[in-house]
């Protein structure tokens, strides 16, 4: 199974139909569940970080190989991500993702992760960047079943 825990809940509807749309295809392929955790509203950053943490925590399974995003992670070819998530599910059953809110994610969280991912040294919208990560996803998905797509 695939997990994305996200800071954050999407408002706009184009992105709502989007993200829709990845679930849909991706599920042909592999179960995946999005999990919504609220963002915290304090202009405080550390304790913003610490409550975000407290919550995404909550639904972080310590046997799950946790990827999370940040912007000082790994970048890496949407081949090179297929071949990672292909390597992942030969050991792992479960891989979580973990999108931070506006702060990124709490010191405790990265100390978890088995692999940090950077789509971009640039800043996305939380919004958009799910659709994007669902379609690298997806994108991955073809690839590893030498399905048209990616080109």
């Amino acid at each position: 199974m695939i997990k994305i825990i996200c800071v954050g809940n999407i408002k706009e509807k184009y992105f709502t139909e989007a993200i829709k749309e990845y679930l849909k295809r991706i599920s042909k392929f592999h179960q995946l569940d999005i999990i919504e955790v609220e963002d915290v509203g304090n202009n405080d950053k550390i304790t913003i970080l610490r409550k975000e943490k407290e919550k995404i925590l909550k639904y972080v399974n310590k046997k799950d190989y946790i990827i999370t995003l940040e912007i000082d992670g790994n970048e890496e070819s949407s081949i090179d991500f297929a071949n990672r998530l292909n390597n992942i599910f030969i050991g792992n059953s479960n891989i979580t993702f973990i999108i931070g809110g506006s702060y990124g994610l709490d010191a405790e969280i990265k100390k978890l992760s088995n692999y940090k991912l950077s789509f971009s040294k640039m800043t996305f919208p939380h919004q958009l960047f799910r659709v994007i990560l669902l379609e690298q996803i997806y994108r991955a998905f073809k690839i590893n079943n030498n399905e048209e797509y990616h080109k």
